[in-house]
């Protein structure tokens, strides 16, 4: 690590630890929280209630018929004490407060007498809450004294001096008292149920939070602790559990086996489609998000609507995945949390080859099948390698075993803690992260290329009061990435597998004292240092490093403004975020020897080899090449609140934003990357509620983007949303206690998209001042060239946004307090895609003559049109059967398809299979395969075929399409393509799961699955365009030979090179690429201070598809494969 590295790394260290500060700051008068509200026509003892669930007091009383005296209560940034006095003022009652209990009590009545307790006996037991999970640090206290203690860290306590005859009073912050009659137990299972009035008011929406009760639009929550999976990336954890989103995990390689993920789906076909990601408030990028522990996500939300995600304007269009990240909490002790998770991962599946006596078998068949000259290997190659004379001169290596191992172990660990005071509060998190992958190193030279990245994430959260109204939120995040590897990628080397096949030469032969570097094994005849590439050399040749800083920065300051009017408040955000990477790589040359000649004795009997080199003397010298990059962020926000409550059942908020974003690349290599990026706008919401029956929201954004002319440069994007719960309605309480919540809601609004085209200024025109197609000469002996200008891109000023119109009803459900069902039905319609013109238009001309432009100038425009749609539900269940039983369910569900409605293409009226038009985005273009061919008879009956090689029997048979009227041509060409199968991003995604909590013991699993997808295979043919390529097994045991004339054979017959015939995309390589994971399973076992677990993932997969993992989806099955995961973790919680 050079010095600047190292620089970076200390100053972030030191910015960490120096943001450490607010544990040494007392936790004094953290109690004198204000509160502002407004209740009609309540009891003194609700009131009592507010106040307990909107703060950690707890009000310890006795019997007293005053407490049930209706009052009217309307606070403005009051404390406990002027709103106790006020409310006891007519009751004759009067109270004390001791830390965080409150004393109400008689006047006459002696505070100590109420305090002191007779002599009791002691309880102990358990607090749990419904899903079976343990609640930490609950008030456990005798009802009416101050008497009490708080729960552990497997929820137990044990509470002494507890009459016979007295109750005992149960409270934590987000779930509803309860108070337990302890007459005749000394043992309690206690179960609390959650406050839903509470926890509504902490649903993440879109720049702001909302009550449950009042949503009105699309949104999934995600509790974290369903995101924890073995992986460095959160991503990977998204497919099943996320009702709305579609994700599937392409790759296994540690540090990118993030998923590629959709929210409801691909709507369009042209720049981008994945969601915006938004991490306390802030436009984030999917590393930083794959960067998060979940021990820090406070919450997640999927914004799926027009309605949630308008307010996000011109990034909204894709949806919107929201992230906050824990703040401290006012209380006594700090928390502090620790897990260390240690993590054994193995590849699912691996590819599997022929040994070198099958390879040479298969590869003399393909030559005298197909009559093209003599057989490769002699009789005595085979028989010599079959005999293993000698592993050098006829070798049969496993190139696969030779480069990696059977698995790798990755550790992991998270560090936090939390607390503060009612001046300061504040959440510290340190995450270290260690991967490493499967490549061998058989310590050939002295430095190690296996992968190996080691990751620090540091999350530093402050939250300063400054006054009753005032509050300065700091969030710092600081991560650091230290990366080692092959200095090609990881995946390339896991395609050289299939490069060589195992008997041309060995990994290496022996050394030779007259040389100073190592003999690899190679062969003569191609075209890397006239000789083809020795895999594990090239593995081996040198190594890449890199270190990868990110730093963001959030400063925000909040201000109530009730003085001007009650609800009224304002904040700023301002956010900076560097992120800069350097790299370096190091590699050299290396020697490769071939056999030049067999030796045998008299008798024939093999005795040795001679050796010759392969090509020009390498130099293995390591050279060194180093590159860095970079970018900045900027964004600056101003938003002001209004939210209030007008006798007791209306309320009325609204929100209006201000935000500007710039983006600058640190070292741009070209004028247009060294422009900033920049982006404005307005947004805002009104929303209003009726006893929170009837729902309304409208919200709007309205943004300004670079991307397009003047005129188009700014967009309106609003939507609008009704609600309607009808288990509100009087009518309805006879079933509440069946059916506890009934909600109906829909919205429709429109949502932009200004990410369409992979160049900056796409409306401008491009021209090359020098280009050669456009240059003469000139000169007495014409030896003088100029280049001229020519139009890369025609300039289109009217291109503009692409939008989406969407359209969602929804149903929200809760039966017996147990069981909760989300169910949306969605449309959207995309219009204004922008897409490369592919027809001509008519002002052009149709001749050469009458053209005026160069057709091989791009135009572009807003040409395409995308519908999507489908529907996506989640169930929850979660049920406490007796005090050492309990168990929940979950599972979800997403269908999105799409299909292309308009899109500007050739003139396919003749043919109008080629159309894109009616078919899905990711649909593949494949020729029909019938079958293969009987005999050459056949083939010589049916049509032609001009795909290329000679075609005879065993070769694949296709389909003539008809043209428009019926008619089919007799051959076999482009034109007889269709667009068939399921699209390659799964139209299907659905996850389900239940756990179990038996006294001490946890267990749970998660299966996840996909459908409506397929694989096409590409890329696996034998021998290759070189003819020595590898073979992969699953076609040596079935394909088609002179001996095994099935015409559904697995693979056809063979050809010593590509056969385009056999090669080309089609239905025969075309495969079904569902699948059912189980994706999780894990047990625990929780001791007083600690729980430990052992968890399995990626363990059982279920598929048609048998040849490599489906879920990594098209290609040949030689990239990094996924893994199956073991590993066991422990956690430790405490308050200090």
């Amino acid at each position: 690590m050079d010095f600047s590295v190292r620089k970076q790394l200390i100053s972030a260290m030191l910015v960490f630890f120096a943001l450490l500060f607010p544990l040494a700051l007392p936790a004094a008068e953290q109690y004198n929280k204000n509160f502002s509200f407004e209740l009609r026509d309540v009891t003194v003892k609700d009131v009592f209630r507010y106040i307990e669930k909107n703060s950690e007091y707890v009000f310890l009383y006795a019997s007293n018929k005053n407490l049930s005296k209706k009052v009217n209560v309307d606070v403005k940034d009051k404390n406990v004490k002027q709103i106790l006095n006020e409310v006891l003022e007519h009751t004759g009652l009067v109270y004390e407060i001791d830390g965080k209990q409150i004393i109400v009590k008689e006047p006459k009545t002696n505070v100590q007498a109420v305090l002191q307790q007779q002599k009791g006996k002691t309880v102990k037991g358990q607090v749990l809450d419904k899903t079976g999970e343990t609640i930490i640090g609950a008030n456990v206290v005798v009802d009416g004294t101050t008497n009490g203690v708080m729960t552990d860290i497997d929820g137990r306590f044990e509470l002494s001096d507890v009459p016979e005859n007295g109750k005992i009073k149960v409270t934590f912050v987000g779930y509803k008292a309860q108070v337990i009659s302890v007459k005749g137990k000394k043992e309690l299972n206690i179960v609390l149920e959650e406050d839903t009035e509470m926890l509504s008011e902490v649903v993440v929406v879109g720049y702001g939070s909302q009550k449950k009760e009042s949503l009105v639009g699309s949104v999934q929550m995600v509790k974290p602790e369903q995101l924890k999976v073995p992986s460095s990336n959160l991503s990977s954890g998204f497919a099943g559990r996320l009702a709305g989103v579609v994700a599937v995990q392409r790759s296994g390689e540690p540090g990118a086996d993030g998923a590629d993920f959709w929210i409801r789906g691909v709507s369009t076909f042209s720049g981008v489609t994945s969601p915006l990601i938004v991490i306390d408030g802030v436009e984030a990028s999917s590393g930083d998000l794959n960067a998060l522990d979940p021990e820090v996500i406070e919450g997640f939300s999927i914004l799926k609507d027009a309605t949630a995600t308008a307010l996000y304007g011109s990034r909204g269009a894709n949806g919107v995945m929201i992230v906050t990240t824990k703040s401290g909490r006012n209380q006594e002790k700090a928390t502090i949390n620790f897990r260390l998770e240690n993590t054994y991962n193995t590849p699912i599946q691996v590819p599997e080859f022929v040994d070198g006596v099958r390879y040479m078998e298969m590869y003399n068949e393909a030559v005298t099948t197909r009559g093209t000259g003599e057989v490769l290997y002699p009789q005595s190659k085979i028989d010599g390698t079959r005999a293993g004379l000698d592993p050098y001169a006829f070798p049969n290596v496993d190139w696969y075993d030779e480069l990696f191992r059977k698995g790798a172990m990755n550790q992991n660990l998270n560090f936090n803690i939390r607390g503060g005071s009612q001046r300061i509060d504040y959440f510290s998190s340190v995450s270290i992260n260690h991967d490493s992958g499967v490549l061998k190193n058989n310590n050939d030279f002295s430095y190690d290329n296996n992968i190996n990245i080691m990751r620090y994430v540091f999350q530093n959260n402050i939250n300063a009061h400054l006054s009753k109204t005032s509050t300065l939120s700091l969030r710092l995040n600081v991560q650091l990435r230290d990366y080692n590897g092959p200095h090609s990628s990881a995946s390339e080397v896991y395609g050289m597998v299939m490069e060589a096949n195992p008997v041309d030469f060995p990994v290496r032969w022996p050394s030779d004292p007259t040389m100073d570097y190592i003999l690899w094994g190679g062969k003569s005849g191609g075209k890397f240092n006239n000789g083809f590439r020795n895999p594990y050399a090239e593995m081996a040749r040198g190594y890449k490093s890199q270190f990868e800083s990110t730093v963001v920065s959030n400063l925000k300051f909040d201000q109530k403004l009730d003085f001007i009017t009650p609800g009224l408040s304002a904040n700023v955000l301002f956010s900076f975020k560097n992120w800069s990477q350097t790299q370096t790589k190091r590699s050299g040359g290396y020697n490769q020897f071939e056999v030049d000649k067999y030796q045998y004795d008299d008798a024939g009997n093999y005795t040795g080899y001679t050796l010759r080199r392969v090509g020009k003397e390498q130099d293995p010298t390591l050279s060194t090449s180093s590159s860095s990059t970079g970018d900045r962020r900027i964004y600056l926000q101003a938003m002001i609140n209004y939210d209030r409550t007008f006798g007791s059942k209306h309320n009325v908020s609204a929100m209006l934003l201000y935000n500007q974003d710039q983006y600058n690349v640190n070292n741009p290599g070209d004028l247009i990357a060294s422009l900033p990026q920049r982006k404005q706008g307005l947004a805002g919401r009104l929303t209003y509620s009726y006893d929170y029956r009837y729902l309304a929201e409208f919200n709007f954004g309205y943004n300004g983007s670079e991307n397009f002319a003047e005129g188009h440069r700014f967009g309106f994007f609003p939507s609008l949303a009704l609600g309607y719960t009808i288990s509100r309605e009087k009518w309805f309480e006879p079933l509440n206690d069946v059916i506890t919540n009934l909600k109906i809601r829909g919205s429709w609004g429109l949502v932009g998209n200004d990410q369409i085209g992979a160049e900056r200024y796409i409306y401008m025109s491009n021209i090359e001042l020098q280009n050669s197609d456009l240059g003469f000469t000139t000169g007495k002996d014409q030896n003088t060239t100029y280049w001229g200008p020519k139009y890369l891109r025609y300039p289109n000023p009217d291109i503009t946004w692409e939008v989406g119109s969407k359209f969602n009803i929804g149903m929200d459900l809760t039966l017996f307090n147990d069981f909760n069902l989300t169910f949306d039905v969605f449309k959207e319609i995309r219009h204004d895609i922008f897409m490369e013109r592919q027809s001509i238009p008519s002002f052009i001309g149709t001749s050469p003559s009458d053209m005026w432009m160069d057709l091989s100038t791009k135009l572009y425009g807003n040409l395409g049109k995308v519908e999507n749609k489908g529907l996506d539900f989640s169930i929850d269940y979660n049920h406490t059967f007796n005090k050492n039983f309990s168990m929940s369910f979950k599972g979800t569900f997403t269908y999105a398809t799409n299909k292309v409605l308009e899109y500007d293409e050739p003139d396919y009226q003749e043919y109008p299979n080629l159309s894109r038009v009616g078919h899905s985005i990711n649909q593949p273009l494949l020729y029909v395969a019938e079958r293969l061919f009987i005999d050459d008879e056949e083939v010589a009956n049916s049509p032609k075929q001009n795909l290329g090689g000679f075609v005879q029997a065993g070769d694949i048979k296709y389909k003539d399409i008809p043209n428009a009227e019926g008619v089919c041509d007799g051959v076999i060409d482009a034109n007889d393509r269709v667009y068939t199968g399921h699209p390659t991003v799964p139209e299907i995604v659905y996850g389900f799961g239940p756990s179990f909590q038996y006294k001490k013991w946890d267990f749970s699993c998660f299966f996840q699955g996909a459908a409506r997808t397929s694989i096409v295979v590409g890329d696996i043919h034998p021998f290759g365009t070189d003819g020595l390529r590898n073979v992969q097994k699953f076609i040596a045991d079935d394909y088609w030979s002179e001996s095994n004339q099935n015409i559904y054979a697995a693979y056809p017959r063979l050809s010593k090179q590509y056969n385009q015939n056999n090669t080309v995309g089609s239905t025969y390589w075309l495969r079904n690429g569902a699948f059912l994971k189980l994706k999780d399973i894990e047990l625990g076992y929780s001791f007083k201070m600690f729980r430990v677990y052992l968890r399995g993932s990626n363990l059982l997969t279920f598929s048609p598809f048998d040849l490599w993992d489906p879920e990594q989806g098209n290609g040949n099955g030689l990239f990094y494969p996924t893994q199956k995961s073991f590993n066991v973790g422990i956690q430790f919680s405490l308050n200090k």
